[in-house]
């Protein structure tokens, strides 16, 4: 009950500030928008970032982690993106940029609505309910304010977003398109055991697979990449898009591509350890199981994203050989303070 209540006192504060500030995103807290890292006020979470541009031109992988999301000090966001396209880095900043505030808002107004509704006892109940609901109604609005965007053209390119919002021991994660999250927690024999968090939508997903045919979308792999589905129009061999699911790519949102995010939620316990948010240029050339040991294993936490970057790069140039090195980024967020 004491939660909710400081929620609601959190709610009161955000929306006045927002008033007093005439809708500034960084209305309250703290952002980082670049590799670095982020302590949180008020919990025990740390944030450490790194992106890296590969050999294909332009990175277009961004991030964002803002510390105090909704004007509460036990509570983070953190987000990455992942463009493709010509255009894909401009729709990754756009997505980064709007996602966040766009949620916050409707997450406001659905707790104001519930508890007026509901009253406090049973907005309790319903809080990963009114997260679900936040994430789909948001991620509607930012596609739809992309598509009619004078700015940027969308149409044949786009971007996956992959986000977390930790706030005390609730931890609500939303996935769209194919960067993962990966858990890292303790483990009976005492050693780090890798939890995946997310589901990577790929084209050749059975649900996935049926709702673009059933939109008549295809989707086939080429004899050169047999191993990596695409989505095609029904009538010519473009746009190849490698995902189910993105901001963007209005060429093919008729034919089955959607923007909907899969929303789900975890209770952080004392055995958890860190979560690792990466783009798919790091899950390409590393199980998840590597990319956990390989984050437990750096004893300075401010360097954990940085090697685990350093090392898909290296695994790309290995294991890969002859091939472009792809973008690669990642967020480790830190769940508890280091032990003594």
């Amino acid at each position: 009950m004491r939660h909710i209540s400081s929620m609601l006192q959190g709610l009161a504060r955000s929306m006045s500030l927002g008033k007093e500030r005439k809708g500034d995103e960084e209305e309250q807290g703290t952002l980082l928008r670049t590799s670095g890292t982020l302590w949180g006020e008020g919990s025990e979470t740390f944030a450490a970032v790194c992106s890296r541009r590969g050999e294909k031109g332009t990175n277009q992988d961004c991030s964002i982690v803002w510390e105090g999301f909704g004007c509460q000090d036990d509570s983070i966001f953190c987000g990455i993106f992942d463009g493709h396209g010509q255009w894909g880095h401009y729709v990754a900043k756009a997505v980064r940029d709007s996602l966040p505030p766009s949620l916050l808002c409707r997450w406001q107004e659905a707790v104001a609505l519930a508890s007026l509704i509901d009253g406090e006892k049973m907005l309790c109940d319903r809080q990963f309910d009114l997260w679900r609901q936040s994430y789909l109604a948001a991620a509607a609005a930012v596609d739809e304010e992309l598509r009619r965007s004078r700015r940027l053209a969308a149409f044949n390119s786009g971007c996956t977003a992959l986000s977390i919002v930790k706030r005390g021991d609730m931890m609500v994660v939303a996935n769209v398109g194919d960067s993962r999250a990966v858990l890292g927690t303790t483990s009976d024999d005492g050693g780090v055991a890798a939890v995946q968090l997310t589901v990577d939508f790929k084209p050749n997903l059975p649900q996935e697979k049926e709702r673009i045919r059933q939109c008549k979308g295809r989707v086939h792999s080429l004899d050169d990449e047999p191993s990596v589905h695409r989505v095609w129009l029904p009538d010519r061999d473009a746009p190849g898009l490698a995902m189910s699911r993105a901001f963007g790519d209005y060429c093919v949102k008729d034919y089955g591509v959607i923007s909907a995010p899969e929303v789900t939620q975890r209770r952080v316990t004392t055995r958890d350890r860190f979560v690792i948010l990466a783009t798919d240029g790091v899950w390409d050339v590393l199980s998840n199981e590597e990319a956990v040991r390989i984050v437990a294993a750096t004893a300075d936490r401010e360097k954990a994203a940085k090697r685990l970057v350093e090392c898909a790069v290296r695994a790309w140039r290995r294991r890969r050989r002859g091939v472009a090195v792809d973008d690669c980024s990642a967020i480790c967020l830190f769940l508890h303070s280091p032990a003594p």
